[in-house]
């Protein structure tokens, strides 16, 4: 028992802009990570893939460079917000490393790719809680990642505040 506790741990939690996913990063914070100095939490964001452009637009207008290079600017902006956020999240993990990354794509191909390439021992996401339209519209990321991932998937609801009892 005592070889199981000295065992590193890899923990992947995906990060992005939205209150799940801080909801998630804080409950692992708080219920997951043990304050092994042998863990590794690795915080991943994913900035998404920008739309293609033509030269015209659908309404006949030039798009040019410069909104395009403007639109790449406040993407990598995000990004770095997000880290710094979910970054000041850990600070007060003791011995833990924490380590982040940020990668162009498709969330549900950098997670996956992600967690297979850093042989992760678990990846832990926020659910964005959407309905069954929406999902079926949107897809859904963390569905997504569970059946596609090798390690275990913790997928983190962050409860409901609107006030209704259950």
């Amino acid at each position: 028992m005592a070889d199981a506790a000295a065992k590193e741990r890899k923990i992947l939690v995906a990060v992005d802009e939205s209150e799940e996913s801080s909801y998630a990063l804080s409950w692992c914070i708080e219920n997951i990570i043990t304050g092994n100095s042998n863990d590794t939490l690795i915080l991943l964001y994913s900035i998404p893939p920008r739309a293609v452009y033509s030269t015209l637009d659908g309404t006949g207008y030039l798009v040019s460079s410069d909104i395009l290079a403007t639109m790449e600017r406040y993407s990598s902006e995000v990004a770095q917000c997000v880290m710094e956020k979910a970054k000041r999240a850990c600070e007060a993990l003791n011995g833990v490393k924490v380590e982040t990354i940020v990668e162009h794509g498709d969330a549900r191909d950098v997670i996956c790719q992600a967690a297979e390439k850093l042989h992760v021992d678990m990846l832990v996401m926020g659910s964005h809680g959407y309905g069954v339209i929406k999902r079926a519209f949107l897809g859904s990321v963390s569905n997504h990642c569970a059946q596609n991932v090798k390690c275990p998937v913790l997928i983190v609801k962050k409860p409901k505040t609107d006030g209704r009892s259950k």
